[in-house]
């Protein structure tokens, strides 16, 4: 990666205990842990990608869910490029939060942020309290990418972001790089717009019927948690050293 290489910031919002972690760490490293702590104030990771042919930085904010670190929510949503709201699919209460997490950022967040619904553990489909067309609902209302997922199973999580986000962000950022290597065009993978996408490295998506999953091993170079129980006056990470 170069020094000029471009970063996008994306926050994942919601109740504590829908999955925010879980998502976050099955896409970035295709890693589930049964057993998660919860999040203290906010963790950071960071994730190379390919997006329509121009090397991008995925930089991945984490925030904790419970009322008490609310207050350090403001200061990285103000230029986060994507804002994804995660619910619990079993827990209506998570899905109702979801309005109050959507107007938590109305004043706050950039004029062309892209929002995201996100339905969590539809692995766990006999307990399932939201029916998918209800959170389809609300977010063609609000106009938002919707989409469920099961982090635990890794079903949705990769389709998610390649085929859903990472297109509405070329789109939108009009990304687009330079002319690519032949010898790498074979592993990129395109949206139904022509869009190239494709995870760094050689990672490529694994596919399942009804459903896509998968990605890289764990890779050290991609990993920099960072709690913030006790914000400075400029908490936000370094990235230039990114």
């Amino acid at each position: 990666m170069t020094d000029d290489v471009q970063k996008y910031k994306i926050i994942f919002l919601g109740d504590q205990g829908v999955g925010k972690s879980s998502i976050l760490n099955r896409f970035s490293q295709d890693k589930f842990e049964q057993e998660y702590q919860a999040t203290i104030g906010l963790d950071f990771h960071s994730k190379n990608a390919i997006i329509n042919g121009a090397n991008v930085r995925l930089l991945l904010y984490d925030t904790a869910g419970q009322e008490k670190f609310k207050s350090l929510i403001p200061m990285y949503i103000r230029d986060a490029n994507i804002i994804i709201v995660v619910y619990d699919v079993t827990v209506k209460d998570s899905f109702v939060h979801t309005s109050h997490w959507v107007n938590e950022t109305n004043d706050l967040k950039r004029e062309d942020a892209i929002f995201v619904l996100v339905g969590n553990k539809i692995d766990l489909d006999d307990k399932r309290q939201v029916p998918t067309k209800e959170g389809h609902s609300f977010a063609n209302e609000k106009e938002f990418i919707f989409f469920e997922v099961s982090a635990k199973t890794g079903e949705g999580v990769q389709e998610l972001f390649n085929n859903n986000i990472f297109p509405e962000m070329a789109k939108k950022f009009k990304i687009v790089g330079d002319d690519e290597d032949e010898n790498d065009k074979g592993n990129q993978n395109t949206d139904s717009q022509g869009h190239n996408i494709k995870l760094d490295g050689s990672e490529e998506k694994k596919k399942k019927k009804g459903g896509c999953c998968g990605g890289k091993k764990k890779d050290k170079s991609d990993e920099n948690p960072i709690d913030v129980p006790n914000p400075s006056p400029n908490p936000t990470p370094n990235e230039n050293n990114l």
